[in-house]
């Protein structure tokens, strides 16, 4: 099935996907400072650059969106029908380096947290926060 858009736009769209400060980051941030939790961003430091690193928790938050990070389930997770292979590829290789790095960040002693995109939705916005809230609390000693 050939795309239902030009190469131009598509491109385009492409590149307006932008891996870090994206909205979901930005309303788990807003709501992470209304609650006074402090964070780093991006931490490079850290395997994966976590999209949010919480330091007095020891706590990594990484802010999912459903399609580019394979969301099982989800119903905004769906295989695309022109450039299967690709797309395949693509979203397995993304799914087996997330495993990677959560891996590696547990071996080091992090909580390693992952909020979907789909989490963030008005309808599941406050159930969400409040048990992210709640798991990052757990972690204080």
């Amino acid at each position: 099935m050939a795309d239902v858009h030009s190469t131009k736009i598509r491109s385009y769209n492409m590149s307006m996907i932008h891996s870090k400060n994206t909205k979901p980051e930005e309303k788990i941030r807003k709501y992470l400072f209304s609650q006074v939790f402090r964070y780093r961003k991006n931490d490079n430091r850290l395997p994966g650059k976590p999209d949010i690193v919480l330091p007095k928790y020891k706590t990594v938050i990484f802010v999912n969106g459903c399609f580019w990070h394979k969301h099982d389930g989800c119903k905004y997770f769906v295989w695309l029908k022109s450039n299967v292979e690709f797309w395949q590829d693509k979203i397995k290789g993304n799914v087996f380096r997330d495993k990677k790095i959560y891996s590696k960040l547990t071996d080091c002693g992090w909580n390693v947290l992952v909020i979907w995109e789909c989490e963030l939705r008005k309808d599941r916005f406050e159930s969400t926060t409040k048990k992210l809230t709640d798991d990052i609390r757990k972690q204080v000693k």
